[in-house]
């Protein structure tokens, strides 16, 4: 694979307030260069000043050290101050596209928000010129890899552009703050069909996709992990698509899949996976974390924005769309550039989503154009496990910080693991109810 990229997602590369962090860092930088610069400009007067001093220091050396550090005084200070720049360029569009988004539904808000960006572009004229630079720019390049299959190219265009294009121009790629699966649904039967006792939590991303169900017929697997002082926290894994029916006894199908992308209907896959859970013994407020693939991406969404647990960590592969977390939330998205079904996300949003931690992790899944595009190779788990991989071994910090959510789930005293095999029943599902 070729073109590993990790940042914040959309147009917004790094958390505005990371970036002045690290340009407050370069500015206290600058200041000991500066110190440093004055400290040999006066070594090297005295030495020319003192008669004989010349004889045992190398003044040329000594001069041109001391022009070096004026260089890095200045180079830093320039760093320092585009660095605030990018901050403030950044802050600007998360601003305005929370505006735009709460404008409906909480206009006092969004005016408030805008007010804050306007005060932004006020103080510097070029946040906002360059703000729409960016955003032009991320507009252009967030569905490349999508076209140029040489085999039948205008089918294949045309396919994954119209995915693009529909997950982009209907809004429905990002689910926003109040849409909830309210409508009854198909009622499911949860069955456990497999224990056992994992040795530790997963490591890394590669780690807790590789953690997805394998026994036959299952499709969702609940870790709980139970502590020395009392507490219990849960991991649910959950697989993508399993069938291209229609509302028959697989509840990860279709159906499913059409109904959490449009929203309303309470899908069997979501109500199969709140019963897993209950099952496994979670209980509103406890802490659930999720790991989920393709259609389970759209699962996670809802459950981390209206569901009642609480789920500060969820890790998503080829999801059809990008929920609108709060900032106490962390998702880990990996997302290919040729993946059809993750297009339908529309590329994602220009602000991001979720804590500063969060990040978006992009690639290519099937770097050879081939008929295997029309399959979707590029959509395969184990695809997307080969990103992971990559990523895990990439060494940015941002990855690596992962691995403190790992070694907190290794400390727990017991690991309970079951694997649930889900189905429709025939009569219909109580009407599920959820915060908000």
């Amino acid at each position: 694979m070729t073109g590993l990229t990790i940042d914040h997602g959309g147009a917004i590369a790094v958390d505005p307030d990371a970036l002045r962090d690290v340009a407050h860092r370069l500015d206290a930088t600058a200041a000991l260069y500066a110190q440093a610069r004055t400290a040999l400009s006066e070594a090297h007067r005295i030495i020319v000043d003192t008669p004989g001093f010349t004889e045992y220091v190398d003044t040329v050396a000594l001069w041109a050290a001391g022009v070096r550090a004026a260089t890095l005084h200045s180079e830093c200070q320039e760093t320092a101050s585009s660095t605030l720049l990018m901050a403030d360029v950044y802050e600007y569009v998360e601003l305005r596209a929370e505006a735009e988004m709460l404008a409906h539904s909480d206009p006092s808000t969004a005016q408030r928000l805008m007010v804050q960006a306007d005060g932004l572009a006020a103080h510097d004229e070029r946040v906002a010129a360059r703000a729409d630079e960016l955003i032009a720019e991320w507009v252009t390049t967030r569905f490349e890899g999508l076209d140029g299959n040489p085999f039948l190219p205008s089918i294949y265009d045309q396919l994954f552009g119209t995915a693009a294009f529909v997950g982009a121009a209907s809004g429905l790629g990002k689910v926003l703050p109040g849409e909830t699966l309210w409508a009854r649904g198909d009622a499911v039967r949860v069955t456990p069909v497999k224990t056992s006792s994992p040795g530790g939590a997963p490591s890394g991303l590669a780690g807790s996709l590789g953690r997805m169900p394998v026994t036959d017929g299952a499709q969702i697997a609940v870790e709980k992990y139970s502590f020395a002082d009392g507490r219990a926290k849960y991991v649910v894994y959950l697989k993508g698509t399993q069938s291209i029916g229609w509302g028959d006894k697989q509840p990860f199908d279709m159906k499913s899949n059409a109904e959490l992308y449009v929203g309303g209907s309470m899908p069997a896959s979501y109500r199969s996976t709140l019963d897993a859970l209950e099952a496994a013994g979670a209980r509103p407020g406890d802490e659930v974390d999720v790991v989920a693939h393709s259609q389970s991406g759209m699962i996670a969404a809802h459950l981390s924005m209206e569901s009642e647990f609480d789920v500060p960590m969820q890790i998503t592969a080829g999801s059809p769309v990008e929920p609108t977390l709060d900032d106490d939330q962390t998702i880990v998205q990996l997302r290919h550039t040729d993946d059809m079904v993750n297009s339908l996300a529309g590329g994602g949003s220009p602000e991001g989503t979720g804590s500063p931690d969060s990040v978006v992790i992009s690639n290519q899944g099937d770097p050879e154009d081939t008929l295997g595009d029309f399959v979707l190779d590029a959509h395969q788990l184990d695809s997307y496990i080969e990103t992971a991989e990559e990523a895990d071994a990439a060494g940015d910090l941002r990855i690596e910080a992962l691995d403190e959510f790992w070694k907190e789930l290794d400390e727990a005293e017991v690991i309970e693991r079951t694997e649930y095999h889900a189905e429709r029943v025939d009569s219909p599902a109580r009407t599920h109810r959820s915060r908000g």
